[in-house]
């Protein structure tokens, strides 16, 4: 194949993207209005924002038009990783056009950790910003969430651009071959009517607890993505008010669950599909044993004196970190250093599958240990047939090796990149944190940027080591990974 060949191959997924480009520009006409209406002063960077990036996604949607097709599997590969990798350079258009001296680099991470619902940030004096710059930052969590190719999924077929490769691609879950309903696009329509309903309700409640609207706006979109930026610099902890903290835990254990058992709740008007999902016994138990567990041993070391005290802040940030929503109302990094690792274990597989959490997600969790104690039988008795069950069905083989290797990946995963920020000089406890961290789309690690910090004062190099990080794991690694192989590019 040529040269020409092999690049018009590539056309349909270049096609689709410059559709995302352009919707995503159109996305940022919200703040562009909320910031007309409040006269803060950020419009004519929403203006420019919206324009460069509608006009790049129509030129390169007209410039590749003539190839269109129905997405074949790798182009829905190709597709979502361009699109995590490209959108944040306009996402950070407004951003740029706003901050003074605020530098390309920082612009991108920052709509990296935006759209990948991260919440690792290198803003400060956020409360001096207009409304609508942090309501662009946590509405880029609150459309990366959920994502935006499951939110584009149910438009494209309309232009006549199947979306099934791009949904299997976008939500590489080990049961993601099974729909909801027969057509992908309505499964994308439910699981955004169920998102949309939750955000709406956590608003709601987030005022009703105390914060004024639009700070309930702001953190409402922050919850729902699981994202974890703020409009404080001190985060949650700014409002130091427990109902706010209530309503903030509560909503992040839901948006911690799947989505799909939400939609399933939510259609049949009935329970029944969260007393059915294998995930919830486990999700709820690790939580409550945690938070018991540190809370005692806190009080045992002295570092918190009443009970209240330390069961409030404990079971908060077990809450906040394990389902990677990353919001913070104490700096934990105070603790002793088995409770700051063990929380931020937690955020590697608390989070359900099908959520819009990160880490390796609680299925994937389950699969692994029930795998474990199956070796151990075996070893046993060989001969002994004991098949891996998620709730009373069997595990498929295939399944099970798909989640060892994942598995694999996400650790060596850590240990490189983890390498790779010490050889470039930053000190190991915060290089594996923000590693962790980034990679399981948390926000803040420990170290140099614990909850007390922010990621301002690592090296560009650090930043971009982490953007990568970032999309690695908000993609689920082999997603990304794909793409980078020799082999994908091979025609």
């Amino acid at each position: 194949m040529s040269s020409d060949a092999r690049a018009r191959a590539y056309y349909p997924a270049l096609n689709a993207l410059g559709l995302i480009i352009m919707i995503f520009g159109l996305l940022m006409g919200f703040p562009l209005v909320v910031s007309a209406v409040l006269g803060d002063g950020a419009t004519l960077a929403y203006d420019q924002g919206l324009f460069v990036t509608f006009v790049a996604g129509l030129l390169l949607w007209a410039a590749t038009r003539s190839k269109r097709r129905d997405l074949r599997v790798h182009d829905g590969f190709l597709l979502v990783a361009a699109t995590w990798v490209v959108l944040p350079l306009f996402g950070a258009l407004p951003l740029l056009a706003y901050i003074p001296d605020l530098g390309f680099t920082d612009a991108y991470f920052e709509a990296v950790s935006g759209l990948t619902a991260t919440g690792a940030t290198v803003l400060t004096g956020l409360e001096h910003l207009p409304i609508s710059i942090n309501l662009w930052r946590t509405f880029m969590h609150w459309v990366g969430g959920m994502g935006v190719i499951v939110l584009v999924v149910a438009i494209l077929p309309l232009l006549g651009i199947g979306g099934r490769q791009l949904y299997k691609a976008e939500v590489p879950t080990p049961m993601k071959d099974s729909s909801l309903t027969p057509r992908i696009a309505e499964t994308a329509k439910g699981l955004w009517l169920t998102y949309v309903l939750l955000t709406i309700a956590c608003g709601f409640s987030l005022w009703w607890a105390g914060l004024a609207p639009w700070d309930a706006v702001i953190h409402a979109f922050s919850v729902a993505g699981l994202g974890g930026f703020s409009n404080r610099d001190a985060s949650l902890g700014h409002f130091d008010s427990v109902g706010v903290e209530l309503v903030t835990a509560g909503f992040a254990l839901l948006a911690g669950l799947n989505y799909a058992t939400h939609y399933l709740a939510l259609v049949r008007r009935s329970s029944a599909p969260y007393r059915r999902d294998p995930e919830i016994p486990f999700y709820f138990g690790v939580l409550a044993l945690s938070t018991l567990m540190l809370t005692a041993y806190l009080l045992a070391q002295g570092i918190f004196t009443d009970f209240g005290e330390a069961l409030r802040y404990v079971a908060f940030h077990v809450v906040s970190i394990s389902t990677s929503l990353g919001l913070a109302t104490h700096d934990y990094t105070l603790w002793p250093m088995f409770a700051q690792i063990w929380i931020l274990f937690l955020g590697s597989f608390v989070a359900c599958s099908g959520s819009t959490g990160g880490g390796i997600k609680m299925m994937r969790a389950m699969i692994l240990y029930k795998q474990v104690i199956r070796e151990i039988v075996r070893s046993l008795h060989p001969n002994a047939v004991r098949p891996v069950r998620m709730g009373r069905n069997p595990v498929p083989e295939h399944i099970l090796h798909a989640v060892l290797g994942f598995s694999f990946m996400y650790m060596v995963s850590i240990v490189s990149l983890t390498l790779v920020l010490s050889a470039a000089g930053l000190e190991l406890v915060t290089a594996f944190s923000a590693v962790v961290a980034c990679l399981n789309n948390t926000g803040p690690g420990l170290g140099l940027v614990g909850p007390a910090s922010n990621y301002q004062g690592l090296d560009d190099l650090h930043k971009w080591v982490l953007c990568f990080a970032m999309i690695l794991g908000r993609l689920e690694i082999f997603t990304f990974l794909v793409v980078l192989t020799p082999t994908f590019w091979r025609r």
